[in-house]
């Protein structure tokens, strides 16, 4: 399940990419479009910085900004800084064990395949398809 921090985070990224221009959005104007508590926002967006899909300006003047166009950014790329994990089960994340099971689990191939099948949807949507 996306949790309401990868959802708030692709509203976010919408939301920058709507303003359509090349100086920073304040936070405040960004939580109060989105009707998001500017605490809960700033987490967000410190996530979405310290992965380098946004840029963070701080004093008069400042705010956020995408570093790059719309069409660059794939949901994949967004909901995997924000989220733990995509992987419909544990043992797929990224940092899972080997699984002793694994040669004789008869659901690996099928869990193995509904991740392929997000990581591909969530791939082939960027951000400029979600301002459509």
């Amino acid at each position: 399940m996306i949790s309401t921090r990868g959802r708030y985070a692709l509203r976010v990224m919408i939301d920058l990419a709507q303003q359509n221009n090349d100086g920073y959005v304040p936070l405040k104007e960004i939580a109060a479009r989105q009707e998001i508590s500017e605490k809960y926002l700033e987490s967000i967006l410190k996530m979405l910085v310290k992965g380098k899909i946004l840029t963070g300006l701080r004093g008069k003047g400042g705010g956020y900004r995408l570093n790059k166009a719309p069409e660059e950014y794939t949901v994949t790329e967004i909901l995997e800084l924000t989220e733990e994990s995509l992987a419909p089960v544990s043992c797929l994340e990224n940092d899972a064990e080997p699984c002793s099971r694994a040669s004789e689990c008869r659901t690996l191939g099928m869990w193995k395949g509904l991740d392929q099948l997000i990581r591909n949807y969530f791939d082939n949507i960027t951000l400029a398809d979600l301002i459509r």
